[in-house]
Formats: C-alpha cells, structure tokens, sequence
C-alpha cells in the first residue's frame, strides 16, 4: 500500500471516529459546562499519549535539539480551534456543527490555492463557489442573521488550515504522538484556568455522569483519532485530507437523527450537497 493510499484510510477511520464527537459532546453537556469537558477531554488524551509515549520510548525526540517553533504554534492555533468547538456547540445542533466545520476545506482551498502558489482552474473555482454557497444556506437559514454557535465554529473553520499546516509542519520533525502529546499537555494549564474562571465548577456527581461521555470523546476522538489525523497530513495534501472529512458530517447527520432525535432541516439536507461537490470538485486533478 503506498502513501497516498494509506493517508486515504487514514482519513475514512478518522471520519467514522470523529462523526460521534458532536453527540458524545452533547451528552456530556448535560451535566458539565463546555470548557470543562474540553478540558478533561485533553487530560484523558494527555494520559493516553503519554501512555503511548512510554509504551514506544520516544521521549528522548523532545532532548533532540529539535526546533519547538512549530509545536508551539501548533498548540496555539488547536487549543483556540476546539475552544470556539466546544463553546460554539453549546448553542447549535451537532449537524450543524459537523457541516459548518467541514468547511475548512474551502479555507484550505482559499488559503493555500488562492492565496497560495498553488495553481488553480476553473473547475475548483466552480468547486469554491458551490462550497461557499451551502455555507451560506446553512448559516443563514431563515433570518439573515448569525446563530453565535455557527459563528463560533465557521470561526474554527476558518482557523483549522493554519493549525493543520504548522502540524504538518510539526510531524516532519517529531512522530504524531509526541506532536499531539506536546499540543495536548501545554493546553492544559490554560483549560482548566479558563473552566474555573469562566464556568461554575462540576459537583462529583455531576463529573462522573459525565465521565462515560467524556472518556470515549477523550480517548477515541482526541486520542486514536488525532493520530490518523496527523499521520494523514503527513502523507496527503491538507486540502485533500479536509476534502475526505466530506464523510463526517454525513455519518453525524445521521448518528444525530439515531440518538439525539435530532431530524435535519431540509435546509441542511440540500446545503450538504452543494459542499460535498464543491470539495470533490477542489480535489480534482489540475488539467
């Protein structure tokens, strides 16, 4: 199996993972307060990574003289990513959320094609427009006006290309592990102070009814996922690893309507067409 084809697989495991992150997410919002469950979400990967840092004896990679720049950054950019994420799904549906920041793709699209070197035609012009469009659709449903939500995460949309170039960046000179443990232990100081400065703290009792929740979030999406994700960023283009996350926000849609009683809008079922095409169309090879 060659590169590009084992980064592809990466991305279709990643997606089925990360489909049930919205819905755990919300189950834990029954009992504890957005930032908090961030934060206890990185702590339970921090445990993992450091596990699997122990288990495959890389700790030494960090005492390589290795430049930090691009961890550092890394860390930034993430942590303020999933902090709009876990804020901004406190006020919109998990199908919304799953479509909104699917749209890192048209970023990617936009900062890296347009913007970028990288050539373009009229074929992924095409591809933007329709992107653009079913954003639109979805973020202006009925009323021109903005859910806080919504804004929130098109905001970590719009911030997720830059953290997933400097991890890119990052996997080039440390393994994915030892890049996510670093991203997922530096955060945490600066969770846990915004949670107890911002939000009122949870009762035990209140933790460990969330804890079932958080534990398979913390461990299967911000842990065995995270890994896919910065290994496939290794092997394929950012654009294309985005493009290839199209499959996460069908599969939630769905996993919504099974578990949430959550029906999609009409407006979400269309809008969701128009960005998928959009995304293969950008994918496509230049002629």
């Amino acid at each position: 199996m060659n590169n590009e084809r084992k980064g592809e697989w990466y991305m279709v495991l990643l997606a089925i993972f990360e489909s049930g992150f919205p819905i755990l997410t919300l189950f834990a919002y029954a009992y504890i307060e957005p930032i908090f469950a961030y934060a206890f979400n990185a702590l339970i990967a921090g445990v993992f990574f450091v596990g699997v840092i122990m288990h495959q004896k890389s700790f030494g990679e960090f005492r390589s003289g290795k430049s930090y720049r691009d961890l550092w950054l890394t860390s930034f950019f993430i942590t303020l990513l999933f902090i709009l994420v876990f804020v901004g799904l406190k006020f919109t549906s998990a199908s919304s959320m799953a479509v909104i920041l699917f749209l890192q793709l048209l970023f990617s699209f936009v900062y890296f094609n347009l913007i970028g070197s990288e050539p373009i035609d009229a074929t992924h012009l095409v591809g933007a427009f329709l992107m653009g469009s079913g954003a639109v659709a979805i973020l202006f449903p009925k009323e021109w006006h903005f859910n806080i939500g919504d804004l929130l995460i098109l905001i970590a949309a719009m911030i997720a290309p830059i953290a997933n170039y400097y991890q890119k960046r990052s996997r080039k000179a440390f393994l994915a592990h030892n890049v996510l443990a670093f991203r997922t232990l530096v955060s945490l100081p600066v969770l846990f102070l915004l949670a107890f400065v911002f939000e009122p703290i949870p009762t035990q009792e209140q933790f460990w009814s969330a804890l079932p929740y958080l534990a398979m979030s913390g461990l299967l999406v911000m842990g065995v996922a995270k890994i896919f994700w910065v290994e496939a960023l290794h092997l394929i283009s950012i654009t294309k690893a985005s493009a290839m996350a199209a499959i996460t926000p069908v599969l939630t849609i769905f996993l919504a309507y099974l578990l949430l009683d959550e029906i999609p809008t009409a407006t979400q079922l269309i809008a969701i067409v128009p960005i998928v095409l959009g995304g293969y169309m950008i994918t496509r090879p230049l002629r």
